[in-house]
């Protein structure tokens, strides 16, 4: 069954290859569970509720990837834009939360329609292949950004960031970021070795590790900011879902500027877009899922699957549901079909029931997997020539890698590729070899950086 539904044999992998990528992938995107509730209740949303919500869509979403695109991907309340609705919409401008979820839902009304006309595959397919290596080396650096971020080895300074002091508060944030270092030998050293699911075991190791350093007195944690590394059995309570469920239709619109709203609709919708434009381009060019003209077979149900998803969650009570960066570890991990993103989905389904188990995986130990797909996506980088003669090319690719990281956005990166692809043939009177497409989206982006 599972054969015919998903065409193992055609993709060349197998039922344990596929399941175990699908637990990687998981593995790496449980923290959301943990991150979203934490910051839209910064909002005023109820954080068990938000968690359910998360964990619902991320199912609903990525089912769908699985069943109707047949995709490795996974979807999850995206980070940045869960960040954009608490802080900017509603503590910024001054909105409800609900408004706020509202702004969403429409959003991904919005999106379906684009899906359901080829728009947005229109633009997938305009961007030009260079550039789309581009977008997977920049993905790969930003990945390994949030990893170092996440292991708490970048941190902030007087130059913007640096490395941790490991001795300073050994026993919370400096036992952590040396734990984060060993991860990172380990799930190298077994990728190296070949081993099956190098990546989820050395996930469970570093976790392992750590609850040993907890055992013995290294890692103490506060229960302020640093908690237990032993899960807890308790299970989730499902009534909460109620505060949120169905609260973005709950709108009191003459409080409601509708011109404003209206912007809040559109940057929702900008940022998302290319966002999940970038991760789809990013994850599908490592996975080698590109055809030879640099277009991705099944793109329009996977676009579709993410604008579901969308509304969806937003009816559930969660910020924006996109398809996820972290999807490049299940694919690191050899998935390559709908069944990879099937038990992901499972997985968050059943997260809903034992939500604190998977919480209490630290980012210390989820971080060295970010960091080794963040090498792995960075290897395209081989195939971009960068000598003279495809300058014109090469250069807006090598902005957008830049730009993903340092801008820490996929679609700052993706806007910096495309302006300057177009500049560059202008000026250089290659014009005519720009698809007339680039020109529209780059327009667009100046006036995004102009207007909002």
């Amino acid at each position: 069954m599972l054969e015919k539904v998903f065409k193992l044999s055609a993709h060349k992998t197998d039922v344990k290859t596929e399941v175990m990528a699908g637990i990687t992938t998981f593995m790496t995107m449980a923290y959301i569970l943990a991150v979203n509730p934490s910051i839209l209740s910064a909002a005023g949303m109820d954080p068990t509720a938000v968690l359910l919500a998360t964990a619902l869509a991320s199912f609903i979403g990525t089912l769908c990837m699985a069943l109707m695109a047949n995709l490795p991907f996974a979807l999850s309340a995206g980070m940045g834009l869960n960040a954009y609705l608490a802080y900017t919409v509603v503590l910024g401008m001054n909105y409800t939360w609900q408004v706020a979820l509202l702004a969403v839902f429409l959003e991904g009304l919005i999106f379906i329609v684009l899906s359901l006309t080829n728009v947005r595959e229109a633009i997938f397919n305009a961007i030009p292949y260079t550039l789309k290596k581009g977008v997977s080396v920049g993905i790969g650096l930003f990945i390994c950004f949030i990893g170092l971020q996440n292991a708490g080895l970048s941190v902030d300074s007087s130059t913007l960031v640096t490395i941790t002091s490991f001795t300073d508060n050994f026993n919370t944030s400096g036992i952590c970021a040396l734990l984060a270092v060993i991860g990172i030998f380990l799930t190298a050293a077994l990728h190296i070795k070949k081993v099956k699911g190098a990546i989820l075991w050395g996930i469970l190791g570093t976790w392992v590790l750590g609850m040993i350093c907890q055992v013995v007195g290294l890692y103490q944690p506060d229960y302020v900011s640093y908690f237990s590394l032993f899960p807890t059995f308790a299970i989730t309570d499902f009534s909460k879902l109620g505060e949120t469920f169905g609260q973005c239709f709950n709108v009191d619109f003459s409080s409601v500027g509708i011109l404003n709203f209206i912007v809040v609709v559109f940057s929702f919708l900008f940022v998302d877009i290319f966002d999940t434009l970038g991760t789809l381009i990013g994850v599908a060019t490592k996975a080698d899922m590109l055809d030879e003209e640099g277009h991705l077979p099944g793109i329009k149900p996977a676009l579709l699957s993410d604008a579901i998803a969308t509304s969806a969650g937003a009816v559930l009570g969660t910020s924006t549901t996109t398809t996820f960066v972290e999807s490049a570890s299940g694919v690191a991990a050899g998935g390559r079909t709908g069944l990879t993103a099937a038990v992901t989905g499972l997985l968050f389904l059943v997260s809903t029931l034992f939500a604190p188990i998977f919480t209490a995986i630290p980012s210390f130990a989820t971080a060295p997997a970010l960091i080794m797909v963040g090498y792995l996506m960075v290897s395209t980088v081989t195939t971009i020539s960068f000598d003279d003669e495809h300058a014109v090319e090469a250069i807006p690719a090598y902005l957008a890698i830049i730009a993903m990281p340092l801008f820490y956005s996929i679609s700052e990166g993706i806007a910096l590729g495309i302006i300057s692809y177009v500049v560059l043939h202008l000026v250089t009177g290659k014009a005519k070899k720009v698809n007339a497409l680039m020109y529209v989206l780059a327009v667009l982006f100046v006036l995004k950086y102009i207007f909002l």
